[in-house]
């Protein structure tokens, strides 16, 4: 045993000790045979769980803290599958957390917190309810514009400008207030930004474009607008009154897409399970909303006496829904860029055919003029509408199938 307690006692740092020299006792710096086998397997046993946990971290745990806001008020697993999605955790980055989708992930994570008291209790998010309060709201714009139209028709000379003004102002604070509560009013509630201002422009293109546009190719305007259709420049009310009326149309295809996005999301089990869900009903209730608005331009323009500019109108309108649509889920960039463009290119048109009168710059109007002279005037609102419509299509697609899109929004500090 002697052999036994040179080899297990530590080397001097100063080197080994001479044959002759004492050695300190043994009870202290060499365990005896019992000692020393006997806790060996118990300390090797006990090390080797030990070392897995420093080794091994949890890494759902690590992403528990680093969403922790997320997990602490989300009432739902849904809730936190759509904050996952959008930080950008997919469906493949969720295996390297040993889950086969975010949605397995997110059920794990609403779990730990859950037990850990973090979160609180469950409650299922039901679909948004339809409310009095704005479906009566939606009605208001086509209401009052019926009224301004009717008044425009009924007045003369000054009076007929008073009222055309007056029931400009009424639509617009009436659309103002439908478009704050409900389905079409925006998540973060922030003020109007330039989107509006390019809204009201290609509003009143389609009510006053056309008119200045053929007028402006036949070498006028000479005179200003009489506020009727057949004026020396005529004024296209059905497109206007139609768009006004469509307001509540689509408040609800925009409260069905709501409420239809989130039962899916309900039953998906993964990220692009529900992206292919979703995406047959975002094109379903724009067909549905185009088809409200054609019949509304079919009934105005039998009221009003005045032709239905279909491919205008439904182009116009399919890109203010869409734009509307993205608007309330959060994406408010692409919307105000394309409808800033969209502005643009109409005016540019007026200002091509306008330019032309200079000295030398008669080639400027001859895109637009042939396009006039070929399918009329409404055919440049038509074009420049259909491609940024088609446009925000292809980015609707993108953005609103996917889970985050459709999450409930954050509590306001």
């Amino acid at each position: 045993m002697s052999g036994l307690g040179e080899l297990d006692r530590p080397e001097s740092p100063t080197g080994p000790k001479a044959p002759g020299a004492p050695c300190p006792a043994r009870s202290e710096q060499a365990p005896s045979p019992a000692t020393t086998s006997a806790p060996a397997p118990e300390t090797a046993a006990d090390r080797k769980p030990a070392a897995t946990r420093r080794g091994a971290a949890d890494p759902v745990k690590a992403l528990m803290h680093r969403h922790r806001e997320l997990c602490q008020r989300a009432v739902d697993p849904l809730e936190i599958a759509a904050g996952l999605e959008a930080h950008g955790i997919t469906d493949r980055t969720a295996a390297r957390f040993r889950h086969r989708d975010v949605f397995s992930l997110a059920e794990e994570m609403y779990a730990r917190a859950s037990r850990d008291g973090d979160a609180p209790p469950t409650a299922t998010p039901a679909a948004p309810r339809a409310r009095a309060d704005w479906a009566l709201l939606t009605l208001l714009p086509g209401t009052l514009c019926a009224a301004a139209v009717a008044a425009v028709h009924l007045t003369h000379g000054r009076s007929r400008l008073f009222a055309a003004a007056a029931g400009a102002l009424a639509v617009a604070l009436a659309l103002r207030a439908a478009l704050r509560r409900g389905p079409l009013s925006r998540p973060d509630r922030t003020a109007p930004g330039r989107a509006t201002t390019w809204t009201i422009w290609l509003v009143v293109y389609a009510l006053l474009g056309d008119g200045l546009l053929d007028s402006a190719v036949a070498g006028g305007p000479d005179t200003l607008p009489t506020g009727t259709a057949d004026g020396p420049w005529p004024l296209t009310a059905a497109p206007v009154l139609a768009l006004a009326l469509a307001c509540a149309p689509a408040a609800w295809t925009a409260h069905l897409f709501t409420g239809r996005a989130r039962r899916k999301l309900a039953s998906s089990r993964g990220l692009e399970d529900f992206a292919a869900a979703v995406r047959p009903l975002l094109l379903g209730i724009s067909a549905l909303f185009l088809g409200a608005l054609a019949v509304l331009l079919t009934l105005c323009a039998a009221v009003l006496d005045e032709p239905a500019p279909y491919a205008e109108t439904l182009t116009l309108g399919a890109l203010l829904f869409l734009a509307r649509l993205l608007t309330t889920h959060g994406f408010t960039y692409a919307p105000a860029v394309v409808l800033t463009a969209t502005a643009a290119l109409q005016a540019a048109a007026l200002a091509a055919v306008l330019t032309s009168r200079l000295p030398r710059c008669g080639f400027l109007a001859t895109p637009v003029e042939t396009l006039v002279t070929a399918w009329g005037a409404g055919t440049v609102p038509a074009l420049a509408c259909g491609v940024a419509a088609l446009a925000l299509l292809v980015h609707a697609t993108r953005k609103l199938t996917r889970a985050s899109a459709h999450a409930p929004p954050e509590p306001s500090r």
